[in-house]
């Protein structure tokens, strides 16, 4: 098993254009030649592997270990797919900032557009929770800005999403795989990417399975877990 940290400061500087261009055009290149060999589904595959990822944006010119690299290479895969995603069966939605709240409705108008027979309310719930899950059930310090699903003609998806902690000036990547997900709320990541921030809950961890089971239980008791917090002054003030 390969092991490591790629250390993903947070990038200042735009791309310039015209490496940009050449990306859109290499980017797109590369992953038609993988569609051609291996199919749809195993673009699928590498981009959740975060050793290929990374090396990929190097190989396509972004040769900065930073944050850029995963928003820009995935801006310009985006962008030089467009054109060829109907006869390569492969769709890319999202993107950054407000790019990625249109996820939802990117993929509806795909499934419309080019006539999928894909489920599209399981892709627009796999897009939701796999954002909310990096946001909110990994309580890291880091916030999602950046988030991209991918997904293929016959239903399988992946993800690649990146949050940011401005304090510290770093970022860091998760990567999603449909076909390797029992669930959402154990273990679901193929890789988590960047540099190691100390304290994290983590309540999609398998060892978090008792604090989830307790979260839902208060969940469905909100009046009991009111009640218990107007009693928590007194009870401090006695002890």
């Amino acid at each position: 098993m390969r092991t490591g940290i790629a250390d993903l400061p947070l990038h200042g500087h735009h791309c310039p254009r015209w490496l940009f261009e050449r990306m859109v055009r290499l980017s797109s290149a590369v992953i038609e030649a993988i569609v051609e060999e291996y199919g749809p589904a195993e673009v699928l595959e590498r981009l959740s592997d975060p050793f290929w990822f990374q090396a990929f944006g190097c190989v396509v010119g972004f040769d900065w270990h930073s944050s850029g690299l995963t928003t820009v290479l995935c801006g310009a895969l985006k962008e030089g797919l467009r054109p060829k995603q109907r006869y390569l069966g492969l769709y890319l939605a999202g993107g950054k900032a407000l790019a990625s709240r249109k996820t939802p409705q990117e993929i509806e108008s795909y499934a419309d557009r080019h006539g999928l027979s894909v489920n599209v309310n399981l892709l627009q719930y796999a897009s939701r929770m796999s954002a909310k899950v990096d946001n909110s059930a990994v309580q890291d310090g880091f916030n999602i800005y950046h988030h991209v699903f991918a997904f293929t003609a016959d239903g399988r998806w992946a993800v690649v999403q990146q949050g940011m902690n401005q304090s510290s000036g770093w970022a860091r990547r998760y990567h999603w795989m449909g076909e390797k997900l029992n669930s959402f709320v154990h273990e679901p990541h193929a890789a988590i990417c960047g540099n190691p921030v100390g304290l994290v809950l983590n309540m999609v961890a398998g060892d978090s399975e008792g604090a989830r089971n307790a979260s839902l239980y208060l969940s469905k008791k909100p009046a009991e877990v009111v009640r218990t917090l107007k009693k928590l002054p007194a009870c401090l003030a006695k002890s």
